[in-house]
């Protein structure tokens, strides 16, 4: 306001983000383009835990990684996305693990579902069934 107004040469191209933890007001979104972003496929997503976490080993990360895309599966108020799946892993990671079973999978899963309902929700799945699968595949 000290300067005046400033009027830009060319107009700015802002880019909003959204995780949908709180809704967009209508007007808002009248003005703007969507480009929805899906979850990456599981090399994509094996791949971005190798980079972001180079300890890691390749079994834990593709473990983690499968077991996470089967609980995107599941009727979970918030999905994980690929932060949980690097939160979890540098979890497995910092208390020593470098293979996924079950009885570690439950004992960290908070990691990965942050509402109580989805909590709960998980203790009604075989958490253990997804994790074997993950170690099988």
């Amino acid at each position: 306001p000290e300067i005046g107004t400033i009027h830009a040469e060319i107009p700015p191209l802002v880019v909003l983000t959204s995780n949908r933890t709180r809704e967009v007001h209508d007007a808002l979104k009248r003005r703007c383009y969507y480009h929805w972003i899906d979850h990456p496929d599981f090399d994509r997503e094996v791949a971005i835990v190798r980079v972001r976490l180079p300890g890691v080993s390749a079994r834990l990360a593709a473990q983690v990684t499968a077991v996470v895309q089967a609980l995107r599966g599941e009727d979970l108020l918030k999905p994980p996305g690929v932060a949980e799946t690097l939160d979890w892993t540098e979890a497995l990671v910092a208390l020593g693990a470098d293979e996924l079973d079950a009885e570690l999978a439950t004992a960290t899963l908070g990691a990965v579902l942050k509402h109580r309902e989805d909590a709960e929700r998980a203790d009604l799945l075989d958490v253990g069934a997804l994790v074997r699968r993950a170690v099988a595949g």
